[in-house]
Order: structure tokens, then sequence, then C-alpha cells
């Protein structure tokens, strides 16, 4: 039976945290402050949904602290997210699916990051494009988007779409929520978003909307770029265009409350630096969304051109291989059938994506798990490296689609 909400002071009906419910099922056991996960709240399931219906329609809904986690980066940082308990990430949802179908069709058509419909390849294929239409690109890195959104400005922005108090109230009460971090400590937050909440890939978005989109579309409307979240590169005729619209993007977002890495972003140069008079040495490339933009010698029928096009960066096949090694295949006791479903099962995902163009430039990181399946028989059979190496080639000569990447490089 849905309960509507006549009788109850915000319009949420049990419908709607039912489906929010099954929206999230799907996001992995992770569990919260409440040490709660997905299969345990889902024993009795009847009543919680119930009791946080029954809270969220009475405005006696009040978020849990979320759980930080940290995970490393290669240049010595972390990356933090957030862990939400079940309840929260069913209410957020609740908003999230109120919200979204009102807000969707107003963003930017450049704009490609958590939205349904679009995703990070099709970002990639329109920067390609520009690219070659384009000789200069500026790679903006907005240095802790996240962790410093600006609560009042993106309450301003979110007015824009509804004036409901129930929804402006519960996304207020999800930005001031506290933060257990790892040592225990609780942190109160005045600014940003949580990183990995279910609500804030909308939030991040509706803000950059405003703050950089619409801004771009009204003050620069012949300026081309493709947004990824708060991952931006801007096309640019020229070398003196792109250093004054860099310039003006970076007061932009300070004004916005927003701060640019400044040793990450720059001005690159992406055509043919012969025919331009450019020295290639000089910020010829630059990261987008996994892949490597830079100069590559392409074959015409007029003779040879150097265009900017992407491959997988050495950033993505490093941690691609810090997984792969953390799997420690090498010590596993199995047969090789079991082995290749194991093996498929993580790297279905990384061809897929990084794969999509410039598969090339993947070879040598498969070689490398070649190596380690070679490793894996030597180990196993206690072989010497020449016998394992003959076996794996017998192995792909009778099933070269055993293991998904040797359709890229064979052993």
């Amino acid at each position: 039976m849905i309960d509507y909400f006549e009788t109850k002071e915000h319009p949420i009906t049990r419908k709607m945290v039912l489906d929010a419910y099954r929206q999230i099922m799907s996001n992995g056991q992770a569990v919260g402050v409440d040490g709660v996960s997905i299969s345990s709240y889902a024993e009795n399931l009847q009543a919680n949904l119930y009791k946080l219906w029954n809270r969220l329609t009475s405005g006696s809904y009040f978020p849990r602290l979320v759980r930080e986690k940290c995970i490393p980066k290669k240049d010595g940082g972390v990356r933090k997210l957030g862990i939400a308990t079940v309840d929260d990430r069913i209410a957020q949802q609740v908003v999230r699916a109120h919200l979204e179908p009102k807000i969707e069709p107003t963003l930017h058509i450049d704009s490609y990051g958590f939205r349904k419909g679009r995703n990070a390849h099709q970002a990639i294929r329109v920067a390609m494009k520009r690219c070659s239409w384009h000789s200069w690109a500026i790679d903006l890195d907005i240095s802790k988007y996240f962790d410093t959104i600006d609560h009042d400005l993106l309450q301003k922005a979110l007015e824009k779409y509804t004036d409901e108090k129930w929804v402006h109230m519960y996304i207020k009460r999800w930005l001031k929520a506290g933060t257990l971090k790892e040592n225990g400590q609780i942190e109160e937050r005045e600014e940003g978003s949580v990183q990995g909440g279910v609500i804030s890939p909308l939030l991040a978005n509706v803000f950059l909307h405003f703050v950089f989109d619409k801004w771009m579309e009204k003050h620069y409307p012949t300026i081309k770029f493709e947004r990824y979240c708060d991952d931006l590169i801007v096309h640019c005729k020229s070398e003196k265009q792109a250093i004054f619209i860099k310039a003006m993007i970076i007061k932009r977002l300070t004004e916005c409350k927003l701060s640019v890495n400044e040793q990450k972003s720059k001005v690159v140069f992406c055509k043919n630096p012969k025919n331009k008079g450019q020295d290639i040495r000089t910020n010829a490339s630059f990261d987008f969304l996994g892949y490597t933009f830079k100069p590559v010698l392409t074959p015409t029928r007029d003779g040879i051109l150097l265009l900017t096009t992407p491959g997988m960066s050495i950033k993505s096949q490093n941690k691609v291989m810090d997984k792969i090694r953390t799997m420690k295949l090498y010590k596993k006791k199995c047969k090789i059938q079991q082995l290749a479903r194991e093996v498929n099962e993580r790297t279905i995902g990384w061809i897929n994506y990084y794969c999509e163009f410039g598969k090339w430039t993947t070879k040598k990181m498969w070689g490398q798990l070649n190596m380690i399946l070679i490793k894996w028989v030597m180990c196993n059979r206690s072989w010497g490296f020449k016998r394992a190496l003959k076996w794996m080639k017998a192995c792909y000569k009778n099933q070269p689609q055993l293991f998904r990447h040797w359709a890229i490089e064979k052993p």
C-alpha cells in the first residue's frame, strides 16, 4: 500500500522510498558508522523502510555521520571518500530521483559526467575532434573540488530548480553532516560535499553548471569545452587566446570560492607543430579521463601529419598494474580455465574502457600481465621460463580467447 502525503508534512510516498532502496541495492556492501550493510538491512526491510519513510515525511530525519575512507594517490595525496549509512543513501536517492528530472534537461550539452545517456567515451571522442580543429587547449585542474563547494552558493543554484522547503532542508543537513575520520575524530563540515555520496554527483554538476558552463555560454559562447564533473578541457584558436581564457576562468572560479591547481593546469599546443613552428617538447600533451592526448604521426594521402590523439595514460596503466599485482595470481593453485575466469572478471572493464581509443598503447601493460601468467605456470608446474612460455603459447593456439586481453597482446 502506498501512503500519500496528504496527512504528512513533506510530500514523500512509501513508493518513493522503496524505489530509492532498489536503486542503491547494487552500490556495494560498504558499511557506514552504524555498521549496517545492505544485506543486513534487507533482513528487516519492511520495518526499516517504513521507519525511514515516517521520519522523512515528518521532518524528523537527520543523517548520521559519514565514515571517511582515504585512498592514497600516486602524488602522495589522498582521495577522501565518504561512506554513508544505508538509511542515508536511500534518503539521498529519494531526493535525487525527485530533483534529477528537473535538472537534467537544463545541463550543458558538453557536460558528460554522471548523467544518464552520457559517458566518458563521448567526452573523449568530442575532445579528439576539437583537438584537430583547434590548435590550443587548456587543461584545467580544480583543487579538491568536492571538498570546497560553497554551501550558500550551491543552495542558490538549487533554488533555480525548486522552492520546495523539504528538498533544501535535507540537502542542507547532508551538506552539514559531520565526518568520522579514520583516526576516530569527528570533523564538522562547513564546505564541500561528500565524494562518494549518492546525491553528491548531482550537486557537483549543478554547482559547476552555474559556475562554469552557463558563465562560458554567456561570456565566451564561441569557446568550446568538455566537462566531466570537475575535469575540464577548453579549446582555443591561438596561444594568446588560451592564456587569456585561462586567466578569466581562474578568476571566475576564485570568485566562486574554488581554486585551480596551477601546477597541473596548463596551456597545451595540440595540432601539427611542424606547420605552426611550435616546439613540440613544451606542453604538447595532457591527460583527460585516464587517457593521454599527445602528438602522434598519422599517415595521410598528402604525407604525414602530427595530430593529437588519445591513448591510455601511464598513470592509468600503473593503477591497473597495481591492482593486478595485488591479486597475486602466481600464488593461486587452480586450473588455467579457473584462473582465466578470475582474470577476465577484472580485465573486461579495463579493456572496454581503455581500449576504446588507441588500444595499441595498452600492449605493454597486457604484456606485463602475460609475464605474470607465465610466472603462474612456472610456480604451479615447477618449470623454467622457456618451457612455461612454450606451454602458454600452446594454450593460446588452442584457445586464443581464453584470456580477454590476448585479443590485444598474445603471449
